[in-house]
């Protein structure tokens, strides 16, 4: 089998990783609910991997770190805690179905936003277009970092320094770029959250994700319940991580996460080069099929490269490479928005995506497979 759809969920991890998850099935209880061993113990690694994240992404205060079940549970967070009351925001071209749906559904509550359309691979685009889209009554700003169906790498410095000249606060969707690119919140002026997935990129076990809270302010609750503290109060601490914490930690998922980030923390640098390698490679080789359309940048991309055949719909051809032991994604990859802006509306496009665990000949073995199946089909 050769795995190019690290994008959905790394599916090759460190050893460590599935050691921990299992330990922690075998040897841990509810952290925070007792002060027995097997309790102590799962409160240990939580608050161990609260940690490792805020180290790795400058957090200087680990309460802030709060774990979710996924990124799209970290966006609803997110964008809830800033727009409950109602207002606008605005958005890139390239968000995913996890920024657009919990924005419709907040309609009724009188939410409004404007998506910031611009040219695929054009970082200088994005920066006019959602300055051109704030308006008086303008409450947030929402950036996917690097976009999941083409790799563009949004110019995240940039929008974070023309909102804390307007006073607004930024959402960043780092699902595809934590864990690949640098990303450290002391840098960042306007970021309210940092949402993320443990699974992609931090090589953690699925039903795990972060929300970094840069701020302790503008916070709303989805679940409430338990959370070990205040136990007589009837109202939901209003205090991070137990505010948004209700309700028993995936303690396994947590422990296997907190190995992926120390794997990533010592190995960042020389997987992001890596990475860029095998997707050059990638993009030369289909490039050179004639058939194929592919999306694909020298300087603003990172991870993820998209294409599509003109004879072939993409969830076909990638059903195909599945057949010979090919893992791709073919479609929309639950974000419309992109492919709108990148003009690869109504089909989508294949995507394949990279790991720490790709090797170079995974992607020349997908490349022959491809021009094989594309000259028998």
């Amino acid at each position: 089998m050769i795995y190019l759809d690290s994008a959905a969920t790394t599916l090759q991890k460190p050893p460590a990783v599935s050691r921990a998850a299992a330990r922690a099935v075998s040897t841990c209880a509810n952290p925070g609910r007792s002060g027995h061993r097997p309790a102590l113990r799962a409160a240990e690694i939580v608050y161990d991997c609260r940690e490792e994240a805020a180290a790795f992404f400058g957090i200087e205060r680990p309460e802030r770190v709060v774990f979710t079940q996924n990124a799209t549970h970290s966006l609803n967070l997110a964008i809830k805690s800033l727009l409950h009351g109602g207002g606008h925001a605005v958005i890139s071209g390239y968000e995913h179905n996890s920024v657009v749906r919990p924005l419709e559904a907040l309609a009724e509550r009188g939410v409004t936003y404007t998506t910031a359309v611009s040219p695929l691979f054009d970082p200088a685009a994005v920066c006019r277009a959602v300055e051109a889209a704030l308006r008086p009554d303008t409450r947030c700003v929402i950036l996917n970092h690097v976009s999941n169906v083409f790799g563009f790498i949004l110019p995240l410095e940039q929008i974070d320094d023309l909102c804390a000249e307007k006073g607004l606060p930024l959402i960043v969707d780092a699902s595809q770029s934590a864990g690949v690119l640098p990303l450290d919140v002391r840098t960042l002026r306007a970021a309210a959250f940092v949402c993320m997935p443990g699974h992609k990129a931090l090589y953690g076990p699925q039903g795990t994700g972060i929300l970094l809270c840069c701020q302790d302010k503008n916070l709303y609750s989805l679940i409430e319940g338990g959370t070990g503290s205040l136990s007589l109060e009837t109202r939901q601490p209003d205090f991070l991580p137990d505010m948004l914490e209700s309700g028993t930690l995936n303690v396994p998922g947590i422990a296997g996460l907190r190995e992926g980030i120390r794997f990533v923390a010592r190995e960042r640098e020389a997987i992001c080069r890596r990475e860029a390698r095998l997707l050059r490679r990638a993009a030369e080789g289909l490039s050179q099929l004639p058939e194929l359309e592919v999306y694909c940048s020298d300087s603003c991309q990172s991870g993820v490269l998209s294409f599509r055949s003109r004879r072939i719909d993409p969830s076909d051809l990638c059903q195909m490479l599945a057949g010979r032991g090919v893992c791709l994604r073919g479609g929309l990859h639950c974000a419309p928005l992109a492919h709108r802006s990148g003009g690869t509306l109504p089909e989508g496009t294949a995507r394949l995506s990279v790991s720490a665990f790709t090797t170079p000949a995974e992607v020349e073995k997908f490349l022959q497979i491809l021009k094989e199946l594309l000259k028998s089909a």
